[in-house]
């Protein structure tokens, strides 16, 4: 099979391309604006007929949340209308699509693990025009696995896990918010079970959502702890409210994701939080 990955260049498509160095069966494609537009319906189309491509995983998305409050069309094109895009080409075409979404779809109300059943509440633009996106790859009827994730990090690109690294080498204290809780997704394990379906064909016609983060819930407190003791620097991490860092949106104040159902259907195992955080801090 001939396989796209869009927004190729981020945590999650760095990962991927690093892991299908293994593969031998299929041919992938990694692309991000700068190759491929997707904003753009007819480089869409002329992309996926001249390179006949069977599945694309999106992993594009404009991710910058306090940022799409100021610009709404922006994340509108990439999250919403980008994704349509793909949508239709898939559907003219015969061609199946993985899209990734995320934990900011819900409201953060509740106090149980999200199902894909919960009805969806976003708080702000972000998480709006995600769920946007995911409504307009239903709208097609064509075969999908919209997956949503929550907290992601890897050693690629811009992330929490980095940002305290270095943070705490500079510091001898860090104050975190502990009233906001979920669970943190190693990159490079979303990476592995993408390509777990895509390798041993277990996409079928599958038209489903799934929730995929690590095992375990914690606070950004609780995280950001454990990446300073891991990471051996000499600060102290101190617990705070999320009103002493005022934001544009409200962030989730729960979200963690229930993964029954991916867990089941495709009997998979998911690996604990703290398992993937010092094995990205030891290995990269």
């Amino acid at each position: 099979m001939n396989i796209l990955v869009t927004g190729a260049n981020g945590q999650l498509g760095s990962e991927i391309r690093k892991l299908v160095t293994n593969s031998v069966k299929n041919t992938y494609f990694f692309t991000d604006t700068t190759d491929l537009d997707i904003t753009n319906l007819k480089k869409v189309a002329s992309f996926v007929v001249d390179n006949q491509v069977d599945i694309i995983v999106n992993c594009a998305a404009y991710t910058q949340v306090d940022k799409a409050e100021d610009n709404v069309t922006a994340a509108d094109l990439v999250n919403h209308m980008a994704v349509a895009n793909l949508a239709k080409v898939c559907k003219q075409q015969g061609v199946k699509l993985i899209h990734i979404s995320t934990d900011y779809v819900f409201s953060g109300s509740k106090n149980r693990p999200y199902t894909e059943q919960d009805a969806e509440q976003p708080l702000g633009v972000y998480g709006r025009t995600k769920f946007d996106g995911e409504q307009a790859i239903r709208t097609e009827g064509i075969p999908h696995l919209i997956i949503r994730t929550s907290w992601l990090y890897s050693s690629f690109g811009h992330n929490f896990v980095k940002t305290i690294q270095k943070l705490s080498a500079e510091r001898t204290e860090l104050k975190v918010v502990f009233d906001q809780v979920g669970t943190p997704t190693y990159a490079a394990d979303l990476a592995e079970f993408i390509l777990y379906v895509i390798e041993n064909d277990l996409f079928k016609n599958k038209q489903e959502t799934y929730h995929f983060s690590n095992e375990g819930v914690c606070s950004w407190f609780d995280f950001a702890t454990e990446i300073v003791r891991l990471s051996g620097n000499e600060c102290k991490v101190t617990p705070c409210l999320s009103d002493e860092f005022p934001a544009k949106v409200k962030r989730p104040h729960y979200s963690v994701l229930d993964k029954s159902k991916l867990k089941n259907d495709f009997q998979y195992a998911v690996p604990h939080w703290k398992k993937s955080l010092e094995k990205m801090l030891t290995s990269g």
